[in-house]
């Protein structure tokens, strides 16, 4: 039986390295996977998105935000933006250990409970450290066990994101099916995921089905990123076979 993630000190853990990573790098490096963006802008974006979950889980909202203002204190300087994140994730974690995983709360994904925050927190802060490992230079080390769970995570919300991903409304076909499949798994079949493209949307098939019309084959942390628009299917890294187009439309479509 596969033992459950521990999605909160995961993002202890993720917030961590992140600020390790940084914290003597200099904070105009460019961050080629957030065009546009230096590290300084990186982390900022990490620690406010942090901040504003925590303020939602402390609010255990029923309803859709109106606003997303939260204080942020930030430091005078980006020199103290590493800082600033290792505190965002303490606050993050007193506001984990106060809150039932199961009560019930709004969110924008599948998942209408606390614990969505806390794993969606999660994958927001790993990528993103993994932006940094690359803008860097480093190899980024990404758990297989989180890498898997993350693009469960993001391909079973996909389908609600219309509302910041709206490229995602044109994710429509007539019964097309694109099949990502994790090559490092144990066997226990935590490592295929089906999509299916509908003329009404896209989503999951928890279905098996004995053949795709498109398909991707990688590690779990590969897959991940390519899920991300961190790696590009043409990479060596991963084994496609089928539709070409049909790939295509889903990268073009599916940014987060």
């Amino acid at each position: 039986m596969t033992t459950p993630i521990d999605h909160a000190a995961a993002v202890a853990a993720e917030t961590a390295r992140f600020v390790t990573t940084v914290r003597t790098a200099d904070p105009a490096t460019p961050v080629p996977t957030c065009p546009g963006w230096t590290l300084s802008d990186l982390v900022r974006h990490t620690g406010s998105v942090q901040r504003w979950f925590t303020v939602l889980l402390r609010q255990r909202l029923q309803e859709p935000p109106r606003s997303r203002d939260v204080e942020l204190h930030l430091p005078p300087t980006p020199d103290g933006y590493p800082a600033w994140l290792a505190e965002a994730a303490a606050q993050a974690g007193a506001e984990f250990a106060s809150v039932d995983p199961d009560a019930p709360m709004w969110a924008w994904g599948a998942d209408q409970h606390a614990r969505f925050w806390v794993r969606r927190m999660l994958f927001e802060t790993l990528v993103h450290r993994v932006d940094a490992d690359l803008a860097l230079g480093l190899d980024p080390d990404i758990d297989p066990v989180l890498a898997a769970d993350g693009v469960s995570e993001f391909l079973t919300n996909l389908p609600f994101a219309a509302g910041f991903a709206p490229g995602t409304a044109a994710l429509r076909g007539a019964d097309r099916t694109i099949r990502f499949t994790r090559t490092d798994g144990d066997g226990d079949g935590d490592g295929d995921w089906l999509v299916r493209l509908r003329p009404d949307g896209f989503g999951l098939d928890r279905q098996a089905a004995a053949s795709a019309d498109a398909s991707v084959r990688g590690t779990a942390a590969d897959l991940l990123l390519l899920l991300y628009g961190r790696l590009d299917r043409s990479a060596g890294r991963f084994e496609v076979r089928g539709d070409d187009e049909l790939l295509a439309h889903w990268t073009a479509n599916s940014a987060f």
